[in-house]
């Protein structure tokens, strides 16, 4: 059987000389599964980056062949499977380094605070990793919440303004954790955390709870660096909190970013490490 021989556009050389840092596909969709620590797992869509350098002597990189890699996974994205997709993103593209993206909602049942009522929260999780000499890899959530503003509690006659937030964690680590752990305490860090599912009882435990419990964004990206501290599992770390201000025709920002181990062993050659993670 004979086949039609098609040119390899992407193969030829170029002599403009210039290398490029990042080439690959952005914005792909893709079924995963992730670890879920009450069920084991559980079925989400990520939504995928994925990139290789490229020399300056090659034209193009064969986007085919990112496509090809994730398929041969099915699904399997986990912290734990993170380094063994970037060495063979490198190696499927003759790279020196890789890089990937991936964000996907996650579900967390939760009840009511009073009736028990349960509900689902959809939470936003993210893995940034890259390949090179070293394997790098970031974690993080962005968990929704609410606030209720200290100043206008103080100054207020009756009442003070509230609003819905959100709050974005990234995360380095040394060793095993669940995701849940992170959504719990920043939902301990806020004037109150949010509830997918609320009857009247609820909502008035919450409201009152919110108003007992006043913070500006400051206080929370601070109570959450302290919690996160206690967990001595974090070499670094980004907390940002962001209030959709009520009657401010603003938000309020605040950001932490740690590093506390700036030194090579947190970060160990590539083909040593492995991560064992919670999703």
């Amino acid at each position: 059987m004979s086949y039609l021989v098609i040119p390899d556009v992407q193969s030829l050389p170029d002599t403009r000389n210039i290398p490029i840092d990042k080439v690959g596909v952005k914005g792909l969709r893709y079924p995963i599964r992730v670890k879920d620590r009450r069920k084991g797992f559980q079925h989400t869509v990520g939504l995928f980056d994925l990139f290789v350098n490229l020399p300056h002597d090659f034209k193009g990189a064969h986007m085919s062949r990112f496509i090809e890699v994730l398929n041969d996974f099915r699904g399997e994205i986990s912290m734990e499977k993170f380094q063994e997709v970037l060495e063979k993103i490198k190696l499927k593209l003759s790279a020196m380094s890789a890089h990937m993206n991936v964000e996907f909602p996650y579900f967390v049942e939760k009840k009511a605070p009073v009736t028990a009522t349960p509900g689902l929260m959809s939470y936003t999780c993210f893995m940034s990793g890259s390949l090179a000499e070293r394997f790098d890899l970031i974690v993080g959530v962005e968990v929704p919440v609410t606030t209720v503003c200290p100043c206008s509690k103080e100054i207020s006659e009756c009442g003070a303004h509230n609003q819905r937030g959100k709050v974005r964690v990234q995360l380095r680590f040394k060793k095993f954790f669940w995701i849940e752990e992170i959504i719990e305490i920043v939902e301990s860090s806020v004037s109150s955390e949010i509830y997918s599912m609320l009857k009247r009882p609820d909502e008035k435990l919450v409201t009152e709870k919110a108003f007992e419990n006043p913070m500006f964004v400051e206080d929370v990206v601070r109570a959450a660096l302290s919690r996160l501290r206690e967990k001595k599992n974090f070499p670094w770390y980004r907390i940002e909190a962001e209030n959709f201000e009520s009657i401010h025709n603003h938000s309020a920002y605040a950001m932490i970013e740690k590093d506390f181990s700036p030194s090579p062993e947190c970060f160990p050659a590539a083909s040593t490490l492995r991560y064992n993670g919670g999703i």
